[in-house]
């Protein structure tokens, strides 16, 4: 019996079995509203098989953008047109929704990746970036606005009304992005947080404004929506965010009712040193959740059936996320089921395409 195939519970939510479809950036919404293009992106990946499928990470607010194309969530236009593409998805799929909300910070006001990715200052077209401290990711970049208390409550209100509108569309999870050297990853490290204030310096003021918006998502929707945070486990930089501070911060987050860790690392600074190989962030996943005993997702470079199935068996973690490699495989799912002996959600309008000898791969009602 594969362990990955095997029914998993989020918070209160049963997923079909351990795989995650990560949230992935597509630098293609018009004014922040979902456009043809999501229909296709994710309804294709709706078709997998994975338990469970991550929107994209959506902006909380129009200056919380990555780029000017980013998805978000921050008014009635663009909740309208989340809506329609979560409605014509869920005609032909029962995979459960979940959203990546997201504030980008420093990191903001972007190219998109194939445009060059260089920051975009508001003489260009961009607009004034926002942080906890007037320090930019490169230096080159224009400087960002330090946020002082008034936009801090904006930015937790901003945080609350994309949570509750995540919620009216019938969104099963919601993930509060703290990690890739975005807004809340910003506050956490102290490359990127030099506050003299309640919000900096020490690792408990530190972590206070992430957990401060947080508390107020989890308020703000009801106990059975779970709520779950994405970590930057280390920045790879010396002196900065690393697995010791992750620990503490997600036994704070366990404490306020966090249903999951999504387990991922580095983003926040141009000097980061990154070993990267096969699962190289998935040992982290594995601390977190063996001394925090929170359910966890591990993320980076998990490519194989048998490589993920070895995690979940052995304890490493709940659940892996793929990213790239589903884009690569939409249906990775499928081949990692018909590999391990499992069987996989499939619509039956695909249902003649098994091959020959796996005439048991697709349940079938």
């Amino acid at each position: 019996m594969s362990k990955l195939f095997s029914p998993v519970m989020i918070g209160n939510l049963a997923l079909s079995n351990r795989i995650v479809i990560s949230p992935m950036c597509q630098y293609s919404a018009e004014h922040g509203e979902a456009a043809d293009w999501h229909l296709i992106h994710l309804g294709h990946l709706a078709l997998s098989g994975a338990g469970l499928l991550f929107i994209e990470a959506t902006a909380v607010a129009a200056e919380g953008r990555i780029s000017a194309g980013d998805l978000g969530l921050w008014s009635d236009q663009t909740e309208a047109a989340l809506a329609r593409v979560i409605k014509s998805v869920h005609q032909y799929s029962s995979i459960p929704f979940a959203i990546q909300l997201a504030h980008a910070g420093r990191k903001a006001s972007t190219q998109a990746p194939w445009e060059g990715g260089k920051s975009v200052s508001p003489q260009q077209g961009g607009w004034q970036t926002v942080a906890p401290s007037a320090l930019s990711f490169n230096a080159d970049d224009p400087l960002p606005l330090a946020l002082d208390d008034a936009a801090l409550q904006r930015v937790k209100n901003d945080f609350v009304l994309a949570a509750q509108r995540a919620h009216r569309l019938g969104i099963g999870v919601i993930e509060l992005h703290a990690a890739h050297g975005y807004l809340l990853h910003e506050f956490l490290s102290p490359l990127s947080n030099d506050r003299h204030d309640d919000y900096g310096g020490t690792l408990e003021n530190r972590m206070r404004f992430p957990l401060e918006v947080f508390e107020a998502i989890r308020a703000a929707v009801p106990k059975e929506m779970p709520v779950g945070v994405r970590i930057s486990a280390t920045d790879w930089v010396p002196g900065g965010w690393d697995i010791e501070q992750s620990i503490v911060f997600a036994k704070e987050l366990q404490c306020r009712g966090c249903a999951f860790i999504d387990v991922s690392s580095g983003g926040l600074s141009p000097l980061q040193q990154i070993p990267v190989e096969p699962g190289y962030q998935v040992p982290f996943a594995e601390r977190i959740r063996r001394e925090t005993g929170l359910t966890t997702i591990a993320v980076g470079l998990i490519t194989e059936p048998e490589q993920a199935e070895t995690i979940i068996s052995t304890g490493q973690a709940d659940m892996v996320a793929l990213a790239r490699g589903m884009l690569y495989d939409p249906r990775w799912p499928w081949h990692a089921a018909a590999k391990l002996g499992a069987q996989v959600d499939a619509p039956r309008q695909y249902w003649r395409s098994q091959p020959h000898g796996l005439k048991a791969l697709f349940k079938q009602d």
